[in-house]
C-alpha cells in the first residue's frame, strides 16, 4: 500500500500488556533460575486501549517527535530464513538506510529476531508492552560491541533503533503498537532484569497510564519498515524511545501468522548534532 494515501482507518480497541509495579526489581530467567526464585517474578496487568491507525498520514511521525517513523524501504532479501543471507544482504542494506535517512555517520548491526508466529523454532510475537533498553543498557551495548572504540563514541550523540519489517505481507496478525512519545514519561517505565546464561541484561516494562496514546500502521507490507527508537542520549526535547507491543487484532481473527524480522542497530551521531 503507498504511504500517505486516501484510506479509511482501521482504528480499534485491544487488550495490552502493561506490568504492575511493585517493591522487587522485576526479572525473567531465558535460562534455569536458581533453586526457589521464579522464572518470572512481574505480574502482568492488561489494559483494554484504543489503537489509532496511522495508516495515510505516515508523514506526520517522526522519530523526534514521536519516538517511531513509517518509511519505504525496498530490499533485495530474498529469504529472510537465511543467517547468512540476512547477514551478508539486509545488515549491509539497513545501515545504509540509518545512514540515508537519520543522518547517521556511523550505524553497527548488533543482533536481529525472526518472528513466525506459526513455527515454534521461531520466537513469537512479544505481547508485552516493553522497550528494549534502559539509559544504564544502552551505552552497556555500544561498550559490549565496540570495545576500545565506545569511550570516545560515547562522548557524542548515540542511539539505539530497531527497524522493523514485515516479511510476508500485509500485516494482519498480531500488528505491531507503538506508543507516542509526547505521551508519557520516564516516571512510567519499570527496570527490569533479562537473564541469560552468562549474562543479566537490562529493559524497560511499562506502567500503565491512561496518556498513554497508541498507534499501528494497518496492513504494512515486505517494502515498508519501521523505525523505533530504542534510546536516544540527546536530551534536548527530542523523544528518547517509544514502547511497543504487538497485539491481537480484533478485525482479523482467521489472519494467517504474521513473519516479521526487526534488526537491532547503534546509531552514532556527527560531533555537535
Amino acid at each position: 500500500m503507498p504511504l500517505d494515501v486516501a484510506f479509511e482507518p482501521q482504528t480499534l480497541t485491544s487488550t495490552l500488556f502493561y506490568l504492575k509495579r511493585g517493591a522487587e526489581k522485576p526479572a525473567r530467567y531465558r535460562t534455569d533460575p536458581p533453586p526457589g526464585v521464579p522464572r518470572w517474578n512481574g505480574i502482568d496487568d492488561p489494559h483494554e486501549v484504543t489503537i489509532e491507525d496511522a495508516r495515510g498520514r505516515e508523514s506526520e511521525f517522526t522519530l523526534d517527535r514521536n519516538g517511531f517513523a513509517l518509511v519505504k524501504a525496498p530490499t533485495a532479501m530474498r529469504n529472510f530464513y537465511s543467517p547468512d543471507e540476512i547477514k551478508s544482504v539486509y545488515y549491509p542494506e539497513v545501515e545504509q538506510l540509518l545512514r540515508d535517512k537519520l543522518g547517521a555517520s556511523r550505524v553497527v548491526v548488533f543482533d536481529h529476531n525472526v518472528r513466525n508466529g506459526s513455527n515454534p523454532d521461531f520466537a513469537q510475537p512479544s505481547r508485552q508492552v516493553h522497550n528494549d533498553h534502559t539509559v544504564n543498557s544502552a551505552p552497556r551495548r555500544v561498550r559490549d560491541h565496540l570495545g576500545a572504540d565506545a569511550d570516545e563514541l560515547l562522548k557524542h550523540r548515540f542511539g539505539v533503533v530497531n527497524v522493523w519489517r514485515p516479511i510476508r505481507g500485509p500485516v494482519l496478525d498480531s500488528p505491531l503498537a507503538l506508543c507516542d512519545a509526547r505521551t508519557f514519561t520516564d516516571a512510567d517505565l519499570i527496570a527490569s532484569d533479562l537473564v541469560y546464561k552468562h549474562v543479566r541484561g537490562e529493559t524497560s516494562r511499562v506502567e500503565y497510564n491512561a496518556k498513554h496514546r497508541w498507534y499501528y500502521f494497518s496492513e504494512m507490507q515486505t517494502d515498508e519498515v519501521l523505525f523505533i527508537r530504542v534510546h536516544d542520549s540527546a536530551n534536548d526535547g527530542r523523544a528518547r524511545l517509544s514502547f511497543h507491543t504487538s497485539f491481537e487484532n480484533p478485525l482479523t481473527p482467521d489472519a494467517p501468522p504474521r513473519e516479521s524480522i526487526e534488526v537491532r542497530t547503534l546509531v552514532f551521531f556527527p560531533p555537535g548534532s
